[in-house]
């Protein structure tokens, strides 16, 4: 039981990233960038004396090495090659610490700026706990359903009623 619990909270953390975080798009913007960039550095070093970066398996692999900052991808030998591949270590960097510094950050702040998802992801967690209850909690839990019902029922009537009572107050003004 500990372990589906482990599990879903595990679940709606990878489904709240993907939704609600840049990650997805960083990611695809990264790999169309990485795919890119590899294929300049091939043709780049292609006609290239004494290159290292023989096939477009190995500028991926350079491509991956380069913006990772490990430190052990091969240096281009050609001057575009070189100027490229600096353009690409910037930018490769900056997508790839900036989408995990961008996912981190607004999946950290976003119950800050939805309180209503904050309340909505509360009750669902606690719908989940509903075999636990007994008889007597879920009467009470039917109860506080049903006034919250009420209630909501009640705020749509009421602000009705409002909208109703300035319409025909704008009529009669438009009237007069």
């Amino acid at each position: 039981m500990k372990h589906q619990g482990l599990r879903k909270k595990t679940q709606n953390y990878i489904k709240e990233v993907i939704l609600y975080t840049p990650v997805v798009y960083m990611a695809c913007l990264l790999v169309a960038l990485w795919l890119l960039f590899s294929a300049g550095i091939y043709f780049g070093e292609s006609d290239a004396p004494n290159t290292k970066i023989t096939s477009y398996g190995k500028a991926l692999y350079w491509g991956i090495a380069a913006f990772s900052t490990a430190g052990i991808a091969d240096t281009p030998v050609n001057g575009m090659s070189i100027l490229l591949g600096g353009i690409w270590i910037v930018i490769g960097s900056a997508l790839f610490f900036g989408a995990i510094v961008a996912s981190i950050t607004t999946y950290f702040m976003r119950p800050l700026q939805r309180p209503s998802k904050q309340i909505i992801d509360t009750i669902e967690y606690n719908l989940e706990q509903l075999d636990e209850l007994s008889i007597e909690e879920l009467e009470l839990l039917k109860k506080m359903t049903d006034s919250f019902i009420e209630h909501v029922e009640n705020l749509k009537f009421e602000q009705e009623k409002h909208l109703n009572s300035r319409r025909k107050q704008t009529i009669r003004e438009s009237k007069g």
